[in-house]
């Protein structure tokens, strides 16, 4: 295969607010922005771009795969700072991470209300 996965939009009620949170959670690294984009980059120079689209937009899911140490400092400031989180995308388990697929696993809304997951293993 030479498909890549290189980069997606991720509609945001405030494109800064929403750069920011994936900078830190993620230890994203700035990209060039334009126009209406505030881009990030991440392993593997995939860029998430930021947006305010022009109409309401429904909630999405966004996975990354990071690394056990990576994961460590993310659950670190997810609770230091108070942000609610869950084991499980139904969010029944509050404040709980996941060992499942063989590795651990976390959920928490974004500041414009999509499902982030961080997992440390892929599921296949």
């Amino acid at each position: 295969m030479t498909a890549r996965f290189n980069h997606t939009i991720i509609a945001s009620l405030d494109s800064a607010t929403m750069a920011d949170f994936y900078r830190d959670l993620l230890e994203a690294e700035d990209a060039p922005s334009w126009g209406f984009f505030t881009n990030l980059t991440v392993t593997d120079g995939v860029m998430p771009q930021f947006a305010a689209p022009p109409m309401d937009f429904p909630p999405q899911h966004y996975a990354f795969l990071v690394d056990d140490d990576h994961f460590d400092r993310a659950c670190t400031k997810i609770q230091s700072r108070g942000v609610e989180h869950w084991a499980d995308p139904q969010r029944t388990r509050p404040g709980q991470t996941n060992t499942e697929h063989g590795g651990r696993g976390v959920y928490l809304l974004d500041p414009s209300g999509h499902l982030l997951e961080l997992i440390t293993r892929p599921y296949l």
